[in-house]
């Protein structure tokens, strides 16, 4: 029964591994929902130094990403969470994609020490390890091509590192009415000139890009040249739609 176990566990950490060396790095949140201020106790600073030991490239949300990184989607964006706990601090890792899905969790770090900054920085460490183990290396993840609807055109950008990412300009849906972006609580909401609502957008942790839900699509709105973009999974391939909007 142990070795199934292990067999099991083994097989669960290559799984993970395989699906984390997608992503080719990581954004960095200047401030945890648990923390009073941006880069409090340095654990933004510790969360980056952390990945680049796990071999990770790290951003934080406020830097200028180079140009080779500009598809969000083949990036990771890290949280750190805080479990209550009596006299132990407890933080956990995790990994969401473009869309805030989970990729990945760490094992649980902990601490006993009293002193707030000790205590953080000692349980994220102790988080880390697990995703240290998971020996973290990118590979390309090719994208199978499909059979594109009339209307679409297929664009391939090459990245500086030779890379390529298949994605389908969608022009036959493009949002071409301008929109105009009203405040809700988690984000906005875009409006035709009825007023429609045609997006629901929720803000991230990057400026310029907003999960967003068109109908029954879920993806990501993203600013790219200063113009706006619907970017969603359809059958495995990434379709892009311009959108013009007025925030």
């Amino acid at each position: 029964m142990k070795k199934l176990v292990f067999v099991f566990l083994l097989f669960s950490t290559i799984a993970l591994s395989q699906n984390i060396n997608n992503y080719k790095a990581v954004i960095i949140p200047l401030k945890y929902d648990f923390l009073k201020s941006e880069n409090q106790y340095r654990l933004a600073t510790l969360t980056k130094l952390n990945l680049q030991k796990a071999g990770f490239v790290a951003f934080y949300s406020n830097e200028v990403i180079p140009a080779e990184y500009n598809d969000r989607c083949s990036l990771l964006t890290i949280d750190v969470k805080k479990d209550n706990a009596f006299l132990v601090t407890k933080l956990s890792v995790i990994l969401n994609d473009c869309f805030g899905k989970l990729v990945y969790q760490s094992e649980v770090g902990k601490s006993k020490e009293k002193l707030y900054e000790v205590a953080y920085s000692e349980a994220l460490n102790d988080a880390f390890k697990s995703i240290n183990a998971l020996n973290y290396k990118y590979e390309l993840n090719q994208l199978p091509a499909k059979q594109l609807a009339q209307g679409t055109t297929v664009e391939t950008i090459n990245a500086p590192i030779s890379n390529s990412v298949t994605v389908v300009q969608n022009t036959s849906n493009a949002t071409t009415e301008l929109l105009y972006a009203q405040v809700t609580p988690t984000g906005f909401q875009l409006v035709d000139a009825s007023p429609k609502v045609v997006f629901k957008l929720n803000k991230t942790s990057v400026p310029t890009l907003y999960t967003a839900i068109k109908g029954n699509t879920q993806g990501v709105l993203i600013q790219k040249d200063n113009q706006w973009f619907f970017e969603y999974y359809e059958n495995a391939t990434l379709v892009s739609e311009k959108v013009a909007v007025k925030f």
